[in-house]
């Protein structure tokens, strides 16, 4: 067991490493650019790969979806009295309770962990929980709604596109295939080393309320996650992977719209930075737990 934890950790802590020590380094790395490379191409291109080729029912991408849905929900109920009774601008730290990395950090460990099934079970609860946060989240966090928002998200036709080919049972042509798989596959290694570049380059502040909205985090995360795969009945890679992505640290972009909205960014790289590193040394127990 020991020797399959950490064949799944050691890529995601190498990759992340290569990242943050190439940052340290001083070396340039245009974060904008790979960011839209991902956003715009790779990651609606790995959505359509794992999702249209999959041997799974809709209705269990549909669990997943929902399983995304409610947890971010959940999220919210358990942390705005949290926070307002510790007085605390739920506008500034919100986020940072109810958004998870389901990207950078969830995806590859549930596809290192459970394979191409947990790849595609993985990319439907990311999917979901990115059009909540790009919509939802960032009306939030700004104080105002577009919907142009929604026009700029390729996974949401690349998600829509893959459902088809289930939904009617069509086989993906292999040159279709073969295309959205090569661009999805840079999705992962760019995701993780440009994790590894953020994290090198936030600068937090106020260690303790960090760490102990961290440990609220991470906490809440796993609770959520496991109270939800039993009211929903799920078991096996599907239980996995619910626990495993509402238990990430939080998302990096999390700092970016509060850096982009003037919400205490200082104290938002606080809690990205904690939590990643409290995540590190609590994912060893938590792959032994859902493995």
């Amino acid at each position: 067991m020991f020797a399959d934890i950490f064949a799944i950790l050691a890529p995601v802590f190498i990759t992340t490493g290569l990242g943050y020590f190439w940052a340290r380094a001083g070396k340039h790395f245009d974060t904008n650019l790979v960011t839209s490379i991902v956003t715009y191409f790779a990651t609606p291109c790995l959505t359509f790969a794992a999702l249209a080729t999959v041997e799974l029912g809709g209705d269990t991408l549909i669990s997943m979806g929902t399983a995304a849905l409610a947890a971010n929900v959940i999220f919210a109920l358990i942390g705005w009295p949290i926070l307002k009774v510790f007085k605390l601008s739920p506008r500034t730290y919100l986020q940072s309770l109810t958004w998870p990395n389901v990207g950078n950090v969830g995806l590859p460990l549930c596809m290192l962990a459970y394979g191409p099934e947990g790849l595609a079970l993985s990319v439907a609860f990311f999917a979901t929980y990115v059009v909540i946060q790009l919509t939802i989240g960032v009306a939030f966090v700004s104080g105002s709604f577009s919907l142009r928002s929604l026009a700029k998200m390729p996974i949401i036709p690349a998600t829509l596109i893959a459902t088809g080919f289930l939904a009617t049972d069509t086989t993906v042509p292999d040159w279709l295939y073969n295309t959205t798989n090569l661009i999805g596959q840079l999705t992962i290694p760019l995701m993780l080393f440009t994790l590894g570049v953020s994290l090198a380059k936030l600068r937090p502040v106020s260690l303790a309320r960090s760490t102990a909205l961290s440990a609220l985090r991470l906490g809440m995360g796993f609770g959520v996650g496991l109270g939800l795969s039993e009211v929903m009945g799920l078991t096996g890679v599907e239980r996995g992977v619910v626990i495993l992505q509402c238990s990430m640290p939080v998302a990096v972009f999390c700092y970016l719209f509060a850096q982009l909205y003037n919400r205490d960014p200082e104290e938002v790289a606080g809690v990205v930075i904690s939590s990643s590193f409290l995540a590190a040394i609590a994912l060893p127990a938590l792959l032994w737990y859902v493995l």
